[in-house]
């Protein structure tokens, strides 16, 4: 269920034009991706993938936002 909704996001990537809704999507796909990488690992019981993908979901995508954020204050298009 999880990879539809990855292939969903991407379908509504390519859709965009502006910059900053792009970085968003990019954004959404990355957590959404970790999320799956957690459940992954903790069925596989491997927790060096659940570690890798804490860290994605904690660090990774606050960068993103407010780069798109920023993006989205200056107007760029």
């Amino acid at each position: 269920m999880m990879t539809l909704v990855i292939g969903v996001q991407i379908l509504a990537l390519f859709r965009e034009r502006r910059v900053w809704e792009r970085i968003l999507a990019f954004s959404s796909i990355s957590s959404k991706a970790a999320v799956l990488a957690l459940a992954v690992s903790v069925m596989r019981e491997d927790w060096m993938i659940a570690v890798v993908a804490v860290i994605v979901l904690s660090a990774g995508n606050a960068g993103i936002m407010l780069l798109s954020h920023l993006l989205n204050r200056l107007n760029v298009q």
